[in-house]
């Protein structure tokens, strides 16, 4: 069975990706999210531990509760974000 999000993000391009995404913020307790790029690259940046992934359509990245983090778009893309109350797979 296929975990499903109980919300998710408007789908944002490199224009209205939100400010409050572009610098350091992190997902609330309990609180699963995943960042799915639907078109072009985005690079997500974690804070503890410190590392960075590009992503694209085919690898998205996954965000634990409370984990700091942010995004920063790499050209045109598009990319929303979906929460769960459980990990999600891949």
């Amino acid at each position: 069975m296929t975990i499903q999000p109980y919300r998710s993000t408007p789908i944002f391009d490199e224009a209205t990706l939100p400010a409050g995404l572009r610098v350091s913020h992190n997902t609330k307790a309990g609180v699963w999210g995943m960042v799915r790029v639907l078109e072009g690259r985005v690079k997500l940046t974690y804070l503890e531990p410190t590392s960075e992934l590009v992503l694209d359509p085919a690898t998205p990245g996954l965000l634990h509760p409370e984990q700091p983090h942010y995004v920063e778009p790499l050209g045109p893309m598009k990319m929303r974000v979906d929460f769960y109350d459980r990990q999600p797979e891949g």
